[in-house]
């Protein structure tokens, strides 16, 4: 998919802000649609399944929650959350009901144009299963993961986690969900060591390639895979 076939869905009440947006994406060739309310934007989406769909969060209607929660009951459609709450829980909220990514307000309109295309990209990279395949592999029954075809030394531990990253489709896990996922016994750890598991795991990951790191940290919320 490119960007002259690409329709984004613009969830924003604000009329210069949408406008905005749409003036941008319409540079860089995106297609856009525009609605203003919350009520809706789930027909739209079952209608016509945007390529991409930025979500404001402070909606008339129904707010952008609610709505990236209905539409992952049937649509695995990118979702990029805008909010001007910066708070922590409300990032991890929207990310852990399958937000793909969030933006704060106020934001740069190129950033934005920026993260759609890298979203977009990892989207198509995951759905081309053949070229996945060439990037990683997972042996289960050994504990073994081989990167470009170069096998990784990787502890227990190191092995789950890359797992874990790989399985969530290039969406963001706190270090609470990791600790969650990785240790039956909570209090031998703390989001410290996830820190410290991740920091290993990507070194041994950019001794194969230096020159891209896949592990992405994303501030005040944790970690992702962006191939």
């Amino acid at each position: 998919m490119n960007s002259r076939t690409a329709m984004i869905l613009i969830v924003e009440d604000e009329p210069k802000l949408a406008q905005l947006l749409h003036d941008y994406l319409a540079q860089a060739d995106f297609k856009s649609h525009h609605i203003d309310n919350g009520l809706d934007v789930v027909p739209w989406v079952k209608e016509h399944m945007p390529s991409l769909i930025l979500l404001d969060v402070m909606l008339p209607g129904k707010d952008g929650m609610s709505i990236c929660n209905e539409i992952r009951s049937f649509s695995e459609v990118p979702i990029i959350i805008v909010t001007a709450r910066v708070e922590e829980v409300d990032r991890l909220l929207g990310l852990e009901i399958g937000a793909d990514d969030y933006i704060c307000k106020p934001f740069s309109p190129r950033e934005v144009v920026a993260r759609i295309k890298t979203v977009l990209r990892r989207v198509r990279l995951n759905s081309q299963s053949d070229d996945s395949e060439k990037v990683f592999k997972i042996d289960n029954d050994k504990y073994q993961a081989t990167y470009y075809g170069q096998v990784l030394n990787l502890t227990v531990v190191e092995f789950r986690l890359l797992r874990k990253l790989l399985a969530s489709g290039g969406r963001v896990f706190s270090r609470t969900q990791l600790i969650d996922q990785l240790y039956d016994d909570h209090r031998i750890v703390n989001e410290r060591t996830i820190d410290t598991h991740i920091k290993n795991l990507r070194k041994k990951l950019e001794e194969v390639t230096p020159e891209h790191s896949v592990i992405r940290s994303v501030y005040g919320v944790g970690y992702k895979l962006d191939m």
